[in-house]
């Protein structure tokens, strides 16, 4: 696994963040020893992760789902699949650097009171809305300044507050994503884009292909996501493209049909607007 498609963020000692991104056609693995005094949270953000655990079980954590595990009596190193085109998460903490995060609230957190705190935990559970924007904003690459560890951070610290807190309610900030039903339509919707991303729908097709009005489609994609579908869709095919030049698999115009641009100069002036320079000049620079 390279550097690009893994990076590790300190966060503090005893706290680490991976993530993971896969743009290869074919699955790639990722292999760490975590021991017992060690808490790992997993976070699929797109498609489907399997963690493997010896050679005859495994567990798939389904997109937009977490999973944690902590077990006091034996080691559980991760060894994790990710499919072609996946996005994945993961939180590494000690058991010690976790109780002080949250030491005056442990009682309510099951596997920190007194009765449970050593014993072994394991939790399965779908992300909120409120999750899965935290979680994108830490998976966006795109923040290249001085205050990006900062930020990236912060934004951990985010994610823990809103995996265990008891206040965080979708409701208060958008009733529509209430409904679960809603939630997954919007989580299609972002499939679909990205599937089709060459060729995709407008957005009275994709509100068509999913069940929703268009205005609920905006309204719900704007929460859920942190911005408009469009403007995620330019955001991701842009990301893409970037990447395909440091592959340096095909030309300008082989890409630019790749990500739906119909001439390589209209691609060329969208990507020069988002990061600065052109395609050709960014493949030099990082030659």
């Amino acid at each position: 696994m390279t550097l690009k498609e893994m990076q590790e963020i300190y966060v503090q000692d005893g706290f680490t963040v991976l993530k993971f991104i896969n743009d290869k056609n074919e699955p790639i693995w990722f292999n760490r020893p975590v021991d017992k005094t060690c808490i790992q949270m997993h976070f699929c953000l797109y498609d489907e992760s399997i963690l493997h655990y010896g050679p005859h079980y495994s567990r798939t954590l389904t997109f937009d789902n977490s999973m944690m595990l902590y077990n006091p009596d034996t080691d559980l190193p991760i060894n994790l699949e990710i499919p072609p085109r996946g996005r994945h998460i993961t939180f590494i903490f000690s058991i010690k650097r976790f109780h002080s995060f949250f030491s005056q609230v442990a009682d309510h957190i099951p596997f920190l009171n007194e009765e449970n705190r050593h014993k072994k935990y394991y939790l399965d559970k779908a992300l909120s809305p409120s999750e899965v924007l935290v979680l994108n904003q830490i998976m966006d690459e795109q923040k290249h300044n001085s205050m990006q560890k900062l930020y990236l951070k912060a934004k951990a610290y985010e994610m823990l507050c809103l995996y265990f807190g008891e206040t965080s309610d979708d409701k208060q900030s958008c009733p529509f994503l209430d409904s679960e039903e809603n939630v997954e339509r919007i989580k299609k919707a972002k499939k679909i884009i990205i599937d089709r991303m060459a060729e995709p729908p407008s957005l009275q097709q994709l509100a068509d292909e999913v069940g929703l009005s268009v205005s609920k489609l905006k309204e719900g994609f704007k929460h859920l996501y942190g911005e408009s579908v469009f403007n995620f869709l330019l955001d991701y095919k842009l990301e893409y493209a970037r990447k395909q030049l440091l592959s340096r698999k095909y030309n300008v115009s082989e890409i630019s049909l790749q990500v739906g641009y119909s001439t390589a100069s209209h691609f060329i002036s969208a990507f020069k607007k988002k990061y600065g320079t052109t395609p050709k000049q960014y493949i030099l620079s990082t030659s």
